[in-house]
């Protein structure tokens, strides 16, 4: 949370799908680490996140019913529209920010809820629920940032999407 000159403390962990196994296991152990050290770590999966949300809102069985019977287009288009960022996800989260009162915030699941959830827009919408505690983004895939080009997250390393992002790459961050 220092020097970051009035940024807001999101970070991004980038990592190889390949090595999937693996950075569950070091997750595991980071969580460990920082609950020993008496510090409250809010897991936000957005998959699992999103299937409460449907839950919630009693359509869970639509949705199930609607992917076997609807194309792919016609069902991205429905998962968009209720599970949106701004009026339906991050308000789950911003409910749970509320009631746990983290130190820490890890978000994973992003590779799971592609493409009807886009890891930018979870990031732009945290922006003004999220800004008090250092937010970490668990990413399969690429994040380049540099000052002339902006920053690229590349899901899977394939997948380019290169809006601006006001995260830092946590591999790069000197302790």
């Amino acid at each position: 949370m220092e020097s970051l000159n009035n940024e807001v403390p999101f970070f991004i962990c980038p990592y190889d799908i390949a090595r999937q196994k693996d950075i569950d296991e070091v997750y595991v152990r980071l969580l460990k680490h920082l609950e020993g050290s008496n510090l409250s770590v809010l897991e936000i999966n957005l998959y699992n996140t999103c299937i409460d949300i449907l839950r919630a809102r009693n359509i869970w069985s639509q949705v199930l019913d609607a992917e076997e019977l609807s194309a792919k287009s016609e069902l991205l288009e429905l998962l968009q529209g209720v599970l949106d960022p701004q009026d339906h996800l991050v308000p789950a989260i911003s409910e749970r920010i509320t009631s746990t009162n983290p130190d820490v915030m890890f978000i994973t699941g992003v590779g799971e809820v592609f493409p009807f959830i886009r890891s930018h827009n979870v990031l732009n919408n945290l922006q003004s629920v999220a800004k008090g505690f250092p937010t970490v983004m668990f990413f399969p895939g690429r994040y380049t940032h540099e000052i002339a080009s902006g920053a690229s997250l590349d899901l899977f390393g394939r997948l380019h999407d290169d809006k601006y992002y006001r995260a830092f790459n946590i591999l790069h961050v000197e302790a």
